[in-house]
C-alpha cells in the first residue's frame, strides 16, 4: 500500500477498491490506530455481506487485539445493528461496509462510544496519519499482553430495542413488500418483523455482495423500478427498499409512487413531536422541503435547519437535544438511538402511522408532501466557484430574493427556493429546487440550471 491514504480516508469514513486501495494488511493498521486515537480498552466490531468484508474486519480486530483491547465481534450485521451495538454496550465500534457501492468496494464506518461518529475533525485525520506512519516505518510494537477476541450475536436485541420505540401490536394487518437489494435488510428484516401483523413479501433477501439484481442504492430510481412493479402486482399497502448496509429505508406508495424522504421526515417528526408530549428540536438538512419545518411547527416543536451531512447532523442532535433528524437521502436520526441513523426505525414508524389508520399510504402522506420539488439534479462543470459566483450574481440585488451561505448557495423567496452546492469529492454541482407549484418550480430549476452549464 501506498503511504498516502488521502483517495480511501473520506470525511465521514474510510472506503475503497479493494485489494487495489488497501487490503487485509492495511486493515490491521487502521485497527491498531483507531483503539490508541479513540484510547480503548475494548471496541464493537461488525461487517456487512461483501466478500472483502470477513477478513477485513478480522485484520481489523488482529490489529486492535494486538494493542491490549479487547473485541467483541458481532457479525453479519446493518450498520445501524452496530451502531445499536456501540450504544448499548458503551463501546468504540467499526462497521466494515461500502454501503450501496459496487462490489469491488469496501469501507469502514467509525464512532465512539454510544455511536458517536468519527470524521475528518473528531478522529479519522489521526486515525490516517497513524497508518501513514507505520506503512513507512513499520507496524507499531504490540501491548506486553494482547486483548481478547469474542463473538456475540446482537440481532434479537437490536430488534427487540426497534419494536419498543414503536408500538405495533394493534395495527391492522399489513401486506408490505421489502426489497433489500441482497444487502444487510435480508439479515435484519425477519427478525425485527417477526411476530409483527405484517404480510411480508420479500425481494432479493439473499445476501450477495456482488449484488446480482441491482445496486443497492435506492436513491437512484432505477433501483426500485422492480419494488414498485412488486408492490402494484401483490396488491401491497407499500413497498421499503433498503440500501447495501441497511442504515437508509426509502419507501413506495400503494400505487408504487416514490414517497419523498422530506414527507417521511415530517410523518416521523410528529409521531416524535406526539411522544414527547408535543415539544422538541427537529434537525433537518437544508434541502429537505419546506414542509418538514411547517409540520414541525404545527406539531409543537422547533426544527433547527442544518448542512447536508450526518456529521453536521449528529453534532448539532446533540449540542440541541434533539429527538429527531431527517436528511433529503433517506437518512434518519433518533434521540432514542443514541443520535444515530437508523432506517429500520424509520420504517417501523411509517408502518405503525399507516396501520393506524385506514386510508391507503398515498392519502396518509399527501399532507406532508406539499410543494413541488426537483430532487437532486447534478451537473458536472470545470470551474465549481465561478459558477457559484455566477449565480450569485445573477440573483444578488434584488429585492424579492434573499440569500444564505450555510452549505454553498441557497435562493430564496416567497414562492420558492434552490440550493446549489458542491461536491467535495467530484468536479460537480449540486442543485436542489422546490416551490408552491409545479410550473414555479420548474421555471426557477431551468434558470439555474441555466447558469450553472454556462
Amino acid at each position: 500500500m501506498a503511504a498516502d491514504l488521502s483517495q480511501i480516508v473520506k470525511a465521514y469514513d474510510v472506503r475503497g477498491v479493494v485489494p487495489d486501495q488497501w487490503d487485509e494488511p492495511l486493515a490491521e493498521l487502521f485497527g491498531a490506530a483507531f483503539v490508541q486515537v479513540t484510547a480503548a480498552t475494548a471496541i464493537v466490531i461488525g461487517h456487512d455481506m461483501r466478500p472483502s468484508s470477513p477478513g477485513l474486519s478480522r485484520a481489523f480486530a488482529r490489529g486492535a487485539a494486538a494493542r491490549g483491547v479487547d473485541v467483541t465481534e458481532i457479525g453479519l450485521c446493518s450498520t445501524d445493528q452496530l451502531y445499536y451495538a456501540s450504544g448499548a454496550l458503551g463501546l468504540p465500534g467499526a462497521m466494515f461496509t461500502a454501503s450501496h457501492n459496487p462490489a469491488q468496494y469496501n469501507g469502514i464506518k467509525l464512532c465512539r462510544a454510544g455511536a458517536a461518529p468519527v470524521g475528518q475533525d473528531t478522529g479519522l485525520a489521526e486515525i490516517r496519519e497513524l497508518a501513514e506512519r507505520w506503512l513507512e516505518s513499520g507496524a507499531p510494537e504490540p501491548a506486553a499482553e494482547p486483548g481478547t477476541l469474542s463473538r456475540r450475536d446482537t440481532l434479537e436485541d437490536y430488534a427487540a430495542h426497534l419494536r419498543s420505540l414503536v408500538d405495533l401490536t394493534s395495527i391492522r394487518p399489513l401486506k408490505v413488500v421489502v426489497d433489500a437489494g441482497n444487502g444487510m435488510g435480508g439479515h435484519t428484516v425477519p427478525t425485527v418483523f417477526a411476530g409483527l401483523p405484517l404480510n411480508l413479501v420479500p425481494m432479493y433477501f439473499e445476501l450477495d455482495g456482488t449484488f446480482p439484481n441491482h445496486e443497492a442504492n435506492p436513491l437512484d430510481p432505477a433501483n426500485i423500478v422492480d419494488l414498485q412493479k412488486r408492490v402494484r402486482e401483490e396488491g401491497a399497502d407499500l413497498g421499503i427498499a433498503f440500501d447495501g448496509d441497511a442504515d437508509r429505508c426509502f419507501v413506495v406508495d400503494e400505487r408504487g409512487a416514490p414517497v419523498s424522504p422530506s414527507a417521511i421526515t415530517a410523518l416521523v417528526a410528529a409521531r416524535e413531536l406526539a411522544r414527547n408530549g408535543g415539544a422538541g428540536t427537529v434537525i433537518h438538512n437544508l434541502i429537505t422541503s419546506w414542509s418538514v419545518a411547517e409540520v414541525v411547527r404545527e406539531n409543537g416543536g422547533t426544527p433547527v435547519r442544518t448542512r447536508v451531512g450526518h456529521s453536521f447532523i449528529k453534532a448539532e442532535m446533540a449540542r440541541a437535544g434533539a429527538i429527531f433528524g431527517g436528511e433529503h437521502s433517506a437518512h434518519y436520526y433518533f434521540k432514542d438511538f443514541w443520535n444515530a441513523d437508523t432506517g429500520m426505525l424509520a420504517a417501523l414508524h411509517v408502518l405503525a402511522t399507516l396501520g393506524g389508520q385506514d386510508g391507503p399510504l398515498s392519502a396518509l402522506v399527501a399532507q406532508y408532501d406539499r410543494y413541488a420539488g426537483s430532487g437532486e439534479i447534478n451537473s458536472t462543470v470545470a470551474d465549481q466557484a465561478g459558477r457559484l459566483a455566477a449565480i450569485r450574481s445573477a440573483y444578488e440585488g434584488r429585492d424579492d430574493v434573499t440569500l444564505d451561505d450555510l452549505d454553498g448557495l441557497t435562493v430564496s423567496a416567497a414562492d420558492w427556493w434552490f440550493n446549489v452546492r458542491p461536491s467535495n469529492t467530484e468536479p460537480l454541482l449540486r442543485l436542489n429546487a422546490e416551490a408552491r407549484d409545479e410550473a414555479t418550480m420548474n421555471k426557477i430549476r431551468d434558470e439555474a440550471l441555466a447558469i450553472i452549464r454556462g
